[in-house]
């Protein structure tokens, strides 16, 4: 999975990258593709996972710290240190599965705001790991789930755009200091 990154999982004082949080325009953009894995992508990519470790996170996608590039980082198992994170460059959901659930969601780019969000249960993701070479993966429940959230973030989108529960929607982001407006619905 990440055998040419080394990243302790641990809380930084200091995490090497900046979040953005809603709001910002940089998390609406649609980020570009990367054109060659090189150490810049790999360096980038060890920077998210101990910035997304440092905020107790799970996934975090490059526009999250202000870079408009196609890239993710996902650890759906942060406290066990036997568990390889995930490096995914260019990723692209080519099939979702039939089923839909609902499952809590939250975002290192929205602190405090946790609600519930309809998804697919599996998918079947297309990327580049942190050499460059071509993957496929199928995953499913959390894992699935996260892939999802940060590829939203890839295209501009932010899981309060997919939330229903407008009205909790509403008072967990005032209670946070979040602007409604800043909330792009989804058909």
């Amino acid at each position: 999975m990440t055998a040419g990154l080394s990243v302790p999982k641990e809380k930084l004082d200091n995490p090497p990258l900046d979040l953005h949080y809603l709001g910002d325009k940089v998390l609406r953009q649609k980020a570009k593709r990367i054109t060659r894995v090189d150490d810049e992508t790999r360096a980038l990519a060890k920077e998210m996972l101990q910035t997304m470790y440092s905020a107790h996170g799970i996934g975090l996608a490059a526009p999250q710290v202000g870079v408009n590039k196609r890239l993710i980082v996902v650890d759906t198992d942060p406290d066990n240190p036997e568990n390889e994170p995930i490096v995914l460059v260019n990723p692209e959901i080519r099939k979702f599965g039939k089923q839909f659930c609902a499952f809590e969601e939250g975002c290192l780019s929205i602190p405090g705001v946790h609600l519930d969000v309809m998804r697919p249960d599996e998918i079947e993701v297309h990327y580049r790991d942190e050499q460059g070479k071509p993957k496929r993966m199928k995953a499913s429940g959390l894992l699935s789930r996260v892939i999802q959230h940060e590829i939203d973030h890839l295209d501009g989108v932010m899981f309060v755009d997919r939330v229903e529960n407008e009205i909790a929607l509403s008072s967990q982001l005032k209670e946070q200091g979040f602007a409604l407006k800043s909330v792009q619905r989804i058909a």
